[in-house]
């Protein structure tokens, strides 16, 4: 092998040659590891590349290239794709479940055992994040949304887990795990929450179910005594009101007709002080016009005879020959 000799201060050096000749076959070996850079990104996909192990940049979807290994990896994350886990529970293939115990059993703020069952759906929000800052994403989200479901439930009494709380607790454990996943800086993005089955655990649960028929009988009847209550007041009130409506008429009434009597009489007054004896006879004439036509036969005594004196009838109406 061929050696340079150079001096380095006041010694001398003797560097080897090497010669080098590209060759066909270089030249197809370096075509075919440049051409193993070229990868394919998803339509659901993005292309997340490392150089020497360091992120460097994110490629979209579609046909990309980029320095063959070792030097640039790339790793192709499925962004929109939901992903589920199952908390409580297990699928079969056949359809049915099974029911992981030591998933679902929890303690409520009463101190009551709860069996709830769950499903987190979530999505990476952040590619880079979610490849870099987190080992095993799975498991990091089953644990975060147990720890959550747990301080949630302990949280709230039984009778609201079981019943009326369920939307609530859903939407609390939602946020927590959330909100520990972005402190994580995790990249991944809570889709839902949804409890599967809340229930009591079996060695109680016909228990559960007595208290749950009664409380539905206590409200069925509250809702009847509700309806009937609706049904009567508007009744009621209706009434009151018209008796009221018709209280005011007649109180109406009753002052016309007063001032109506009073306005007569005060005219009679006039009348009776301008001709005292003609006012009175025609005052009684009037009266007797309204009392005696009511009475079949009126009987006045003569004064000066003492004799009993038989007046005309003075119904027009009364038939002759009737009494």
């Amino acid at each position: 092998m061929a050696a340079r000799r150079i001096i380095v201060g006041d010694q001398e050096v003797e560097i080897p040659e090497f010669n080098f000749k590209i060759t066909p076959v270089l030249i197809a070996i370096l075509v075919i590891w440049l051409l193993t850079g070229i990868y394919v990104v998803g339509p659901d996909e993005v292309g997340v590349i490392r150089t020497f192990g360091e992120f460097t940049r994110v490629t979209q979807s579609g046909l990309n290239w980029k320095f063959p290994s070792p030097i640039e990896t790339a790793n192709t994350p499925k962004v929109t794709e939901v992903k589920r886990i199952e908390f409580g529970f297990r699928s079969l293939k056949n359809g049915q479940y099974r029911t992981v115990e030591k998933e679902s059993l929890m303690l409520t703020g009463d101190e009551n055992i709860v069996d709830a069952e769950m499903i987190v759906q979530y999505k990476i929000k952040d590619p880079v994040k979610y490849l870099f800052n987190i080992v095993e994403p799975e498991l990091t989200v089953r644990e975060a949304a147990e720890a959550s479901l747990r301080t949630v439930v302990g949280r709230n009494k039984i009778d609201e887990t079981l019943t009326t709380g369920k939307f609530t607790i859903q939407e609390e454990t939602k946020e927590q795990v959330q909100s520990i996943l972005d402190k994580y800086e995790s990249g991944i993005h809570i889709v839902a929450v949804q409890l599967q089955d809340v229930s009591p655990p079996k060695e109680v649960i016909g228990a559960f179910k007595d208290v749950a028929s009664a409380k539905e009988d206590k409200n069925r009847m509250i809702n009847q005594a509700e309806g009937y209550r609706n049904d009567v007041i508007p009744k009621a009130r209706g009434e009151a009101e018209a008796m009221i409506r018709d209280a005011e008429g007649f109180k109406e009434s009753r002052i016309k007709r007063a001032e109506g009597d009073a306005t007569k009489f005060t005219t009679i007054l006039k009348e009776y002080k301008k001709a005292k004896s003609i006012t009175e006879k025609r005052l009684y004439l009037e009266t007797m016009e309204k009392v005696l036509p009511g009475i079949d036969k009126i009987i006045v005594p003569d004064k000066e005879s003492g004799n009993m004196l038989n007046l005309l009838n003075l119904n027009p109406n009364q038939v002759k020959g009737e009494k």
